[in-house]
């Protein structure tokens, strides 16, 4: 069970509707249009940069012997990041192109572990883990046909993650309020967007999810003994929920 402060289909909503206004304030009535940048993609190289915001949750996969009927999930409460970052874009063909787009982007989720594990006072059920990732995704643009100063495009990648804030070195673990994390990730991505081409620049509103290929957990130091925090996960992994808004 997963609680949002912001959920992520209204930030859907509000895309579509920003990007419909925009559409809608260029297309009054179905004409031709003067064009705005009417060369801007046959450039072989252009370069731009984008702001935006995210949210990041969790997947867990529990050893065999957790029985998800019986003992609940852990509760993943994300809470609205924001990322920022460059684009370099190379031009492939008038519908492909291949972009890399290194950004900066910061998340925080909360955890609230099952009543049943052995914690000694409530508040050992709880943790925090706050995400500062250099983001590092190569990106396939693929791109519709040019409607006037309009053009929808979809987006596949892949991408990897360096966790600034996962802990990873520290020899403390969640005994002492500690939790960690890898250092880095891989993910794949997917995504849409729209490109206006307005008089001075292209903008260009787009949605993405990340989804992380591999275990992001570094377990409890097993000197410990058996941890309630980490003993019967399998594995942990990241899901991101990304909107960037490009100006080229």
């Amino acid at each position: 069970m997963q609680k949002n402060q912001i959920s992520p289909f209204k930030i859907v909503l509000f895309t579509l509707l920003i990007s419909g206004k925009l559409i809608f304030a260029q297309y009054p009535t179905i004409r031709e249009r003067v064009a705005n940048l009417p060369n801007f993609d046959q450039k072989p190289i252009h370069y731009g940069y984008y702001v935006g915001f995210n949210s990041y949750d969790f997947k867990f996969t529990y050893e065999d012997n957790y029985y998800t009927e019986k003992y609940p999930d852990i509760e993943v409460t994300s809470s609205t990041g924001f990322n920022v970052g460059l684009v370099g874009d190379l031009r492939i063909n008038n519908f492909f192109n291949l972009r890399f787009e290194p950004g900066l982007f910061y998340s925080k989720r909360n955890l609230l572990y099952p009543e049943f594990a052995a914690f000694k006072k409530e508040s050992d059920r709880k943790r925090e883990v706050e995400s500062t990732y250099i983001h590092l995704p190569l990106i396939l643009k693929i791109n519709a046909a040019r409607i006037n100063n309009f053009r929808p495009f979809l987006t596949v990648g892949v991408s990897t993650d360096f966790n600034l804030a996962s802990n990873n070195k520290n020899i403390d673990d969640n005994f002492s309020q500690v939790f960690r994390a890898v250092k880095q990730s891989y993910n794949y991505e997917l995504g849409f967007g729209f490109d206006f081409y307005l008089l001075y620049f292209k903008f260009s509103p787009s949605i993405r999810g990340v989804f992380s290929m591999q275990n992001e957990l570094i377990p409890d130091n097993p000197s410990n003994g058996n941890s309630p925090w980490t003993g019967k996960i399998n594995k942990m992994l990241s899901r991101g929920f990304i909107v960037n808004l490009t100006f080229e």
